[in-house]
Formats: C-alpha cells, sequence, structure tokens
C-alpha cells in the first residue's frame, strides 16, 4: 500500500524557517516526479513546487521562488522542502504527493489531477 507522510510543520514567527519532509514507503518512488501543495480553508489547493525523478529539475510558484528549496533523497525515499523567509500567507496545510505518470522523464507537472498518490497534510502557521 502506497503511503505519503509530511513531517515538520509547526509554529513559526514571520522570518523564520521550516523544514518540510515527505516520507514515501509502498514502493520505490526513485522514478516518479514528486510535489509539494497548500491548501488554506475556503481555497482550492495550490501548487507550490515540484521535483524531477532524479532532484536535477525544480520548478517553483512564483510566491515561493527565493524563498523555498525543494529536494529528495531517493536513497531514503523521502522529500523535502525547506521554507526560509516565511510570510503570514505561508499559513496553510501543506501536501505531498507524487506523480506516476510522467516516470523517468523531466516533466514537472504542476496540476493537482497529475498527481496519484498524496499525504495526510502538515500544518504550517506563520504569526506575524
Amino acid at each position: 500500500q502506497v503511503q505519503l507522510v509530511e513531517s515538520g510543520g509547526g509554529l513559526v514567527q514571520a522570518g523564520g524557517s521550516l523544514r518540510l519532509s515527505c516520507a514515501a514507503s509502498g514502493r520505490t518512488f526513485s522514478s516518479y516526479a514528486m510535489g509539494w501543495f497548500r491548501q488554506v480553508p475556503g481555497k482550492e489547493r495550490e501548487f507550490v513546487a515540484a521535483i524531477s525523478w532524479s532532484g536535477g529539475r525544480a520548478y517553483y510558484a512564483d510566491s515561493v521562488k527565493g524563498r523555498f528549496t525543494i529536494s529528495r533523497d531517493n536513497a531514503k525515499n523521502t522529500m523535502y522542502l525547506q521554507m526560509n523567509s516565511l510570510k503570514p500567507e505561508d499559513t496553510a496545510v501543506y501536501y505531498c504527493a507524487v506523480a506516476l505518470t510522467y516516470s523517468g522523464t523531466n516533466y514537472l507537472p504542476i496540476r493537482r489531477l497529475d498527481y496519484n498518490y498524496w499525504g495526510q497534510g502538515t500544518q504550517v502557521t506563520v504569526s506575524s
């Protein structure tokens, strides 16, 4: 059974940093693109960042570019999101996801429907 588990969320002051982790189990994800999304109540889940299967390519939403860094360790079946210079508007539940469709390619999906498996989410709250 495929499972994605996020961790590392919490409460931080504006300007601070957090590092989210996404541990995958149930299969090897080293051939697949993975991504981070976030959602606040009453709004659509929005794309944050995506990383290619090898980790060699990454793509970010404009709102987080230059502040967030996505990475992965395929040996550990784990993906990360380093979040620096956090702002109150970054407050959301953060979800990790894996896209099986683009196996072995460098395509970086940014649509929710491109992702097949999702974690349960971790809350990030940034106080002003």
